[in-house]
């Protein structure tokens, strides 16, 4: 399904358990299908983090289908995007782009880590006006997942 032009970035302010379900199985579907380098147990272990604190430490925007059903989503915090995830049945539609232009079209957000292993969303992340300037070896929670830090000095739409 091709998301119309008449579909908006909508903010989460109040998560509904539903909608709370739903994030985490399309965070769990992008990361199976873009994080080949994680292996179940990696999985696993983000999974509890992203359902009970990760999702609460951000601001989220959401984009939905006609029916209501969420796309994708991107959570933001102090200047940064923090996570950015598309069920892999819609990527290639425009849904991860919209969802970061929203985002830069509201100004502040200059930064992104990515995992240099998922080189999807590198290149994606480039596409969209971001250089890399910097890289740490382990990822935020002390994993050997190598992190490319981006920035993006002006965004235009």
């Amino acid at each position: 399904m091709q998301p119309s032009p008449s579909m908006t970035p909508e903010r989460l302010t109040a998560l509904s358990a539903a909608d709370r379900l739903r994030l985490v199985d399309v965070w769990e579907a992008a990361v199976r299908a873009t994080h080949h380098f994680l292996g179940e147990e990696d999985i696993q272990f983000f999974k509890p983090r992203v359902r009970e604190v990760y999702l609460d430490a951000v601001k989220l925007v959401c984009l939905r289908a006609a029916d209501g059903q969420i796309l994708g989503f991107i959570g933001t915090a102090e200047g940064k995007i923090e996570m950015l995830f598309v069920d892999p049945a819609h990527h290639g539609q425009g849904i991860g782009r919209a969802l970061l232009k929203h985002v830069l079209g509201e100004g502040g957000i200059t930064a992104v880590d990515v995992n240099e292993q998922n080189p999807g969303a590198v290149g994606f992340y480039q596409r969209m006006g971001f250089t890399v300037e910097g890289r740490s070896e382990r990822d935020g929670q002390g994993k050997p997942f190598p992190l490319l830090h981006l920035r993006i000095a002006n965004f235009s739409s």
